[in-house]
């Protein structure tokens, strides 16, 4: 639990600081190295191979701006399933982005290490010669990784408004390049557009297989635009700036794809080619050409020379339409292209530490916050010494395929947590909601997990060292995490007055002074009759980009709450004991608390609707009432009048005894305060077609509940083809109307169109809606995971 002076990250990041992170990450080594091998791959078609990819990408990047948008937090794709799935697949993902994020890391470190020999070579031999005769040339590119994965390492502990600046500048340089680049193509084909027409045809030459087998391999080259999420703690105006970064950042890079693969097939006239021997493709034989397709006679169009050179294809087809010095531009725009994507990846990387770090699922060292520069400077370390071991010691090809395959199966588990956080928590503010819900999302899963499983056909090492990790995870869950993240952390106890525990314990959650004063009443009458106390608890709703911490700056909002319930309850000289939590989930915290404190009846207030047409009361009620901790009473308050005459609808069942005993306490105690008797009238209605046979049946089950009973109870069973109109004509004569559950169980299913929730909605009498506590079936829906967790209330009174 993080303390009350912790300090948090801060909001500098604007919506183009945004935008450019997402490019940055995208435009990276990959398009450089990619285009190429997709062009060797599918032909022309790479070009559609790319655009597929933009539209799976797009299906994903959907669900991460309204995630993101919606909850703002550090963390990214790991915050948004670990609140859809708490636990063992919350943590999963995160270890699976933190590990994906550092290998990209390593990955372009190595890149940029690459590239500089390159350039080195070619236009500063002396340089280059006496630097690999010192250590060898993967000595050098070791160092040159180590160097630069120190700079950016450094940039990123100063701040990330220092991060944003350097990405602004070098992305904005690389996207200079790369239009230069696309310029000259374009430039090339407006005087010969022949070209175009004959690279261009035919399309498809190794039909739609080589489409799949290009979108396989390019793939990574699409990731990037998720980074936005990991730091949208940091960025202002998180609501309106996340979805406008993610989908420019998405579409500024699909369309640099695109008009590269235009120009670099498009652009090039196949017999200008020649090779560092000056042979031209025609003069190269079969093994020299390393072509895919073997039974090939030759090399005689653009799309088999590019295959041909396969990572240094763009630089040969830079060489084909623009001036001598466009090869060091190239080599330049591959220089800027690893150090953006190193600068933004090492951002997103580090803030997925910090966030777990911060929920304990990690040592909590690593949401350490540098008290000056507001940056978590010890999650950016480690996350330093971690990519430079994997880029200096590992092989970085398999950790890198592995890498994107971790990408694929936590971008599935994205799209499953909107699905999950959209219907379980629909009364969350969105500012953006994804179109199509839910067949949008649903594509992304298939489309992810399909890319996944092409590449275990592909690169079956991918998933043995993926599986490794996510064994490792495993293991360090269940020996370190579950034990760290204890209940009591997630929901601090601010204040809690003390009292002698009395035998009956009756909780009143409240949240506004309304219902705190009639829910006081309500709760301090029923504890009055049972020789018992009030429990008043304040639960203090702290959004996850804050610290819980901040819940104590409403400690005096709450403690008036407690006054309020103390005042009602001190007219039946009934204890009261009160707590005030603070808690990122309300409906988790009474529950937590019902269960502490051994609570046995529990008293909701419903305003009377719900902002979610899929909810009957609000998401807090319905959850906790799907499946209550202890006896359950939910209220739908009316005009105030004195329980004299108390109605119970009823058909019998398990809960109709919990109706009877309230009605019995507000009976006994109405007539102590009062000095004249309450009535009580159990209701039963009757289908006509159930004819005599039914009313006395009918009869003879309200007869044995109320055999025992010590106060007078009225029973009136009669015939009607509307029951609810039957129970609404006798409600109009008595003052309180109570129902209980029927025996499926009272909010277990959406009640829209039920007589409970007909009568709460309708009824212009105080109707309470009872649901009594069963502990076998509570214990089997624990133990079989299938009780819900709590969400955000927008209800609960």
């Amino acid at each position: 639990m993080r303390k009350e002076n912790d300090v948090t990250l801060a909001r500098t990041l604007g919506g183009f600081d945004a935008t450019m992170l997402g490019v940055g990450a995208m435009i990276g080594a990959g398009i450089f190295v990619l285009t190429g091998l997709a062009a060797g791959e599918a032909g022309p078609a790479a070009l559609l191979a790319f655009a597929l990819n933009g539209l799976v990408t797009l299906i994903t990047a959907f669900a991460y701006a309204e995630l993101a948008s919606t909850i703002p937090e550090a963390g990214g794709g790991y915050a948004f399933v670990k609140r859809a799935f708490p636990g063992l697949v919350g943590f999963i993902s995160g270890w699976m982005l933190w590990f994906a994020y550092t290998v990209a890391c390593a990955l372009y470190a190595v890149g940029f290490g690459g590239y500089l020999m390159e350039l080195l070579h070619s236009y500063f031999p002396v340089v280059s010669g006496a630097f690999v005769g010192l250590v060898g040339r993967g000595g050098a590119i070791a160092l040159a990784t180590l160097a630069i994965s120190s700079v950016f390492v450094s940039l990123n502990v100063a701040g990330a408004n220092v991060t944003g600046r350097t990405e602004n500048v070098i992305t904005m340089a690389k996207i200079l390049v790369l239009g230069l680049f696309i310029a000259f193509g374009l430039a090339a084909i407006g005087r010969q557009p022949e070209l175009l027409r004959g690279n261009f045809s035919p399309f498809l030459p190794r039909g739609m297989g080589g489409v799949v087998v290009a979108m396989g391999l390019t793939f990574i080259a699409f990731e990037g635009y998720d980074l936005i999420a990991t730091v949208s703690e940091e960025i202002k105006d998180p609501t309106r700036n996340i979805p406008r970064a993610t989908f420019a950042s998405l579409a500024i890079a699909v369309t640099i794809y695109l008009l590269i693969l235009l120009v670099s097939i498009g652009a090039v006239d196949v017999t200008a080619f020649t090779d560092i021997y000056g042979r031209q493709p025609s003069e190269l034989s079969v093994p020299d050409a390393r072509i895919l397709d073997p039974l090939d006679p030759s090399i005689n169009t653009v799309w088999e020379v590019l295959g041909l050179y396969k990572e240094t294809g763009i630089v040969r087809a830079a060489e084909n339409f623009m001036p001598a010095v466009g090869v060091l531009l190239i080599v330049f725009g591959g220089l800027l292209s690893t150090m953006s994507a190193l600068n933004a990846t090492v951002l997103a990387s580090s803030r997925v530490a910090f966030s777990m770090g911060r929920e304990r699922m990690l040592p909590a060292v690593l949401a350490t916050i540098h008290p000056i520069r507001r940056t978590p400077h010890v999650a950016v370390l480690v996350t330093g010494a971690v990519l430079v071991v994997i880029a200096t010691a590992l092989p970085v090809e398999v950790v890198g395929s592995a890498a994107s395959l971790l990408f694929l199966l936590c971008f599935a588990l994205v799209n499953a947590s909107l699905i999950h956080i959209r219907r379980r928590e629909p009364n969350l503010e969105r500012a953006y909601r994804v179109p199509l819900f839910p067949w949008l999302p649903a594509l992304g899963i298939a489309l992810n997990l399909a890319l996944a499983v092409y590449q275990a056909t592909f690169l079956p090492s991918a998933w043995a060292v993926s599986l490794i990790w996510i064994g490792a995870g495993i293991v360090i869950y269940f020996a370190y995490t579950r034990a760290e993240t204890r209940p009591e952390e997630l929901a601090p106890i601010l204040m809690e007055e003390m009292l002698e525990k009395r035998r009956y314990s009756v909780m009143v959650p409240v949240k506004n002074h309304a219902h705190a004063r009639r829910l006081g009443l309500l709760g301090s009458a029923i504890a009055c009759d049972q020789d018992g106390e009030v429990l008043a608890l304040h639960v203090v709703r702290v959004p996850r980009q804050l610290s819980l911490a901040e819940g104590r700056h409403y400690l005096a909002e709450g403690r008036a709450l407690m006054e309020t319930v103390i005042s009602e309850a001190k007219k039946r000289s009934v204890p009261v004991r009160t707590m005030l939590r603070v808690g990122r989930n309300v409906g988790q915290v009474i529950q937590m608390t019902v269960r502490e404190r051994k609570v046995d009846l529990m008293l909701l207030g419903w305003p009377g609707f719900s902002s979610a047409a899929d909810l009957a009361f609000g998401s807090a009620i319905d959850l906790l009432a799907a499946n209550p901790p202890c006896d359950l009473a939910v209220v739908r308050f009316r005009e105030r009048e004195l329980p004299e005459r108390i109605l119970i609808s009823t058909v019998g069942g398990p809960h109709a005894s919990l109706a009877l005993a309230l009605a019995q306490s507000q009976a006994r105690c109405f007539e102590a305060h009062y000095g004249r008797p309450a009535t009580i009238t159990l209701l039963t209605v009757v289908s006509p077609a159930e004819g005599k046979t039914g009313l006395v049946r009918a009869r003879a089950v309200l007869e044995k509940l109320v055999r025992e009973e010590d106060v007078a109870v009225h029973i009136k069973v009669t015939s009607h083809a509307n029951e609810f109109q039957a129970i609404m004509d006798e409600a109009q004569r008595h003052s309180l109307v109570m129902v209980n559950a029927p025996r499926e169980g009272l909010l277990e299913q959406r009640l829209f169109g039920s007589i409970p929730e007909q009568l709460a909605r309708e009824c212009p009498k105080t109707v309470i809606m009872v649901k009594r506590y069963r502990p076998v079936k509570s214990w089997l829906a624990r133990w079989l995971k299938r009780n819900p967790e709590p969400m955000l209330d927008d209800h609960l009174g």
